[in-house]
């Protein structure tokens, strides 16, 4: 990437993302140089500007837009660019929350469901994002979220979506939850309702500590046990849901190793301001190769620079 790229562009720095508020904010400006870019089709311009302001920025750039010129910046978008850099971009000016909203829809749409990224979003998100994220679903497309997973999934793969969009942190008993999980496990065939409930309803601390005893008692790892035991989507949903519990981050960077333009477009949006250095950690320390590095490798051109100006830089 051109090492002149972010000169003379600040960020403050202190959180465990990688976009951060423009220090210099000025939306008539930005709106200015847009104004002129989708006119031109200036994708280098778009990308600077969008890339470099967090979402709350964001959300101002897109109402002053809307003020100043009369029109809609996502229509804008839209009639400059295409392709990956166009789905990057709008997926910019969504709020986070609306962006998940987006992730469910798009997984439920067309033939099939997308089960690895209905998990993607209700495993790494807490009970009050979920809320948000429902709501914000709800305003987008008139439809009830819950009601839409259900009329998309089934089974036990139904009941873990449904309880995961529900998630809350009940107050549990390591030693009874870990006899719980263990008792699941006994028959010929494995229960997995058990599992969705202690899984959904308890802290990531708490569940840790039922983890370790579980792996003690079994003597081999959960993950293991778990594709063992299970079959389908409900071994998919589970092992995710363990995963995302143990080691978010790593689970993260093991689903940016698949390089899939959606799935490397959904984390990175979606963690840029939250906890992007941690992923990319993670991603480090699991392939032995930067992310930032490995984005080069696999994509290229406008829309690969505006995925390392989210990156932001080599580890």
């Amino acid at each position: 990437m051109d090492p002149e790229y972010f000169k003379s562009y600040k960020m403050s720095w202190g959180t465990l993302g990688t976009v951060r508020p423009f220090l210099t904010f000025h939306p008539e400006r930005d709106v200015a140089e847009i104004q002129t870019a989708l006119e031109k089709k200036d994708a280098v311009t778009l990308v600077r500007i969008l890339t470099n302001r967090n979402n709350a920025q964001r959300q101002v750039i897109t109402k002053t837009y809307q003020e100043t010129t009369e029109k809609d910046l996502v229509c804008g978008v839209k009639k400059a660019l295409s392709g990956d850099l166009e789905t990057l971009l709008l997926a910019l000016l969504m709020t986070q929350e609306q962006y998940s909203a987006h992730r469910l829809r798009q997984a439920m749409e067309g033939l099939g469901t997308d089960e690895d990224m209905l998990v993607d979003v209700l495993c790494t998100k807490s009970g009050q994002q979920l809320k948000e994220i429902s709501a914000a679903y709800t305003e987008l497309y008139k439809k009830d979220l819950e009601k839409e997973l259900k009329g998309e999934t089934s089974g036990e793969f139904a009941n873990l979506v449904v309880a995961l969009l529900h998630k809350e942190d009940v107050a549990g008993v390591v030693q009874r939850d870990t006899e719980a999980l263990l008792a699941s496990l006994s028959g010929k065939k494995a229960d997995a309702g058990p599992w969705i409930d202690i899984l959904t309803s308890r802290d990531s601390d708490h569940l840790n500590r039922v983890f370790l005893r579980l792996e003690l008692e079994l003597g081999q790892t959960l993950d293991h046990t778990l594709e063992k035991r299970f079959t389908g989507d409900i071994r998919i949903g589970l092992r995710a849901l363990v995963q995302c519990i143990q080691s978010p981050y790593l689970y993260l960077a093991k689903r940016l190793e698949t390089m899939k333009t959606a799935v490397v477009q959904g984390i990175m949006v979606s963690h840029c301001e939250e906890d992007l250095l941690c992923v990319r950690a993670a991603y480090l320390k699991q392939t032995g190769t930067s992310l930032y590095t490995a984005l080069q490798k696999q994509f290229k051109g406008d829309h690969l620079q505006a995925l390392l100006a989210i990156c932001r830089s080599e580890d």
